[in-house]
């Protein structure tokens, strides 16, 4: 199991971000959106959550995906 963490937007993302999340996260927080995020871990996966309503993830194929909630 592994620990999730928080951190302000804009901000520096903490060491156990990973490094092919932080250019989606730096997208996100170009659109000018403010708030926490929060790193959680799904089956090995990290998944990056901002609570102004966006999401940045890695699928199991290795993509990093930006994506607003839906609804």
């Amino acid at each position: 199991m592994q620990l999730g963490t928080r951190w302000a937007a804009g901000s520096e993302p903490p060491a156990s971000v990973p490094a092919a999340l932080r250019p989606a996260i730096a997208e996100v927080e170009a659109k000018g959106l403010t708030g926490h995020w929060t790193l959680t871990w799904l089956e090995g996966r990290a998944i990056a959550e901002l609570d102004a309503g966006w999401e940045v993830l890695q699928t199991a194929a290795g993509e990093v995906i930006a994506r607003a909630f839906e609804d």
